[in-house]
């Protein structure tokens, strides 16, 4: 018998298959961010060379955007390359601000806050540690190795505000990698640890197989670390990490450039990424077919060291999701979670859709709805002229969902032990379309009072819709006890759910 899960009064999205025992006539569904405006554009004389290794926070009331910039296009080693930063009040107007801590050609008005080769992937994080002291809430990780650039490693920072920053430590973080890539340190409230995720190569770490993918390690304190292991995921990733991308005929594999890890707000327990995916099939005849082909050729005869020698032509990049419960196996969906989109100039490069880390709630444009999700999605990495990040928007949980068409599909969870009286869905029907719950027991035998035909019809577009029956919505009766959940969907998406006092 399936051992039953505690999800206690967790909000429990469908980002995996780990709740699902049977899908009848229904799939699980990746759901995409739609593109919105162009949020922000790098158009100050330092940002000839910007906006590189994103990321934005929302913290303290106010949301920030941090990114790397420099006056001139420059090597990952070069000091003059510069962390700014910009602020908004609701995650959709950016300025930037006047902060007077660095000089630029002699004058302190801009919005740098940093400048010197740790800009290169300098990326904050707002640490939730309750342990963590005041003036260190705001922290920083940044730099390369000897190898990959003359780095002295990976580099802590930290920070009363995010704008002033020093150093945290005199040495760099006991961790090991080549680290040119954006890195990634967060506080897992869940698990009492600091989390880290980087790319590793074929240079890296003896216990990390060679090719183009993410590492991960723990500390209690960021000075003792774990021994890093490479990601496990389910599915398996098509292809081999261990062969060259050309030699496989069936164009499907390719690797994880950087990760994009962080934990979901709404549901803490969940780590949900955002990779990177690297592609480079060589040059094809779709190369030629793709925007400004003679563009392209300019940048494969440049040619790039410790790689394919014409991938910054030929080489394409996207984004991925992916969700994980333990910050090492994660439940992979294949498909794109943001697409390069329908060519144009500046785009189907290598480094284009390149994905901002971090993800914050934004009001909707519908005057009246709940607030979304937005991110910010690179563009014009390979153009001339001003670089820029797109907003997209996705619904609050929104990343994938139990889907059925108008013929009706169904689905029924692992047995399942809660806490709480009432059970609400995150979930969106047509006009036309319905949902309805049944509990069952363990062995999947419906209970008086909660079956489909004793549930009212759900329909309409809702995140916290309570589900009811005849005899009302209190399932507080059936708390502690493993139950079955059963949805019969038709024209219908549900994409969380959760029990509730």
């Amino acid at each position: 018998m399936t051992t039953p899960l505690s999800i206690g009064g967790r909000r429990e999205l469908f980002v995996d298959a780990l709740l699902i025992d049977r899908l009848d006539g229904a799939r699980l569904a990746l759901h995409r961010p739609q593109p919105r405006e162009v949020a922000f554009t790098c158009d100050a004389p330092w940002e000839v060379a910007a906006p590189g290794y994103a990321a934005v926070l929302h913290a303290e009331g106010r949301y920030r955007l941090y990114y790397c910039a420099a006056p001139g296009h420059c090597e990952d080693s070069d000091p003059r390359q510069l962390t700014c930063c910009a602020e908004s009040d609701d995650g959709i107007h950016w300025r930037k601000p006047e902060l007077g801590l660095v000089a630029i050609q002699g004058s302190p008005r801009n919005n740098v806050v940093w400048q010197g080769t740790l800009s290169h992937n300098l990326t904050p994080f707002y640490d939730t540690n309750p342990a963590c002291p005041p003036d260190e809430r705001y922290k920083a990780v940044g730099g390369c190795n000897a190898d990959w650039g003359g780095g002295e490693g990976l580099v802590a920072l930290a920070s009363a505000d995010g704008l002033a920053w020093r150093r945290l430590f005199d040495e760099p973080l006991a961790l090991h990698g080549g680290f040119d890539s954006q890195n990634l340190i967060f506080w897992d409230e869940r698990a009492g640890c600091y989390r880290a995720y980087w790319r590793v190569g074929r240079s890296a770490h003896p216990a990390i197989p060679p090719g183009r993918d993410v590492a991960t390690a723990t500390s209690p304190d960021l000075r003792a670390w774990s021994e890093p292991r490479q990601l496990d995921y389910a599915p398996n990733r098509s292809g081999s990490p261990e062969r060259d991308q050309t030699d496989d005929p069936s164009g499907d594999h390719h690797q994880f450039y950087c990760g994009g890890v962080l934990p979901y707000p709404r549901a803490p327990h969940l780590l949900l990424g955002f990779p990177q995916r690297y592609v480079d099939r060589g040059w094809t005849a779709s190369t030629d077919a793709l925007p400004e082909v003679e563009r392209r050729r300019e940048l494969a005869a440049m040619g790039i060291g410790g790689g394919r020698p014409t991938r910054k032509g030929t080489a394409v990049t996207d984004v991925l999701f992916m969700a994980s419960r333990d910050g090492h196996s994660f439940y992979v969906w294949p498909e794109a979670f943001i697409r390069p989109g329908i060519q144009r100039p500046g785009n189907w490069y290598y480094g284009d859709a390149w994905y901002t880390w971090g993800l914050v709630e934004t009001a909707s444009d519908y005057p009246g709805a709940p607030p979304e999700l937005s991110c910010y999605v690179q563009e014009r990495e390979r153009r001339d002229g001003p670089g820029r990040l797109r907003r997209h928007t996705l619904r609050l949980d929104g990343f994938g969902s139990v889907s059925a068409p108008l013929t009706g599909g169904g689905m029924t969870t692992r047995p399942l032990v809660f806490t709480g009286n009432r059970l609400e869905i995150n979930f969106a029907t047509s006009a036309g379309g319905r949902l309805r719950a049944e509990l069952q027991d363990d062995r999947g035998r419906p209970i008086p009072g909660y079956t489909l035909d004793a549930c009212h019809l759900q329909y309409g577009d809702q995140l916290d819709r309570v589900v009811s029956w005849r005899g009302g919505a209190d399932v507080g009766a059936l708390s502690g006890r493993p139950v079955r959940l059963r949805f019969e969907l038709k024209d219908a998406d549900l994409f969380a759910l959760r029990f509730v006092a």
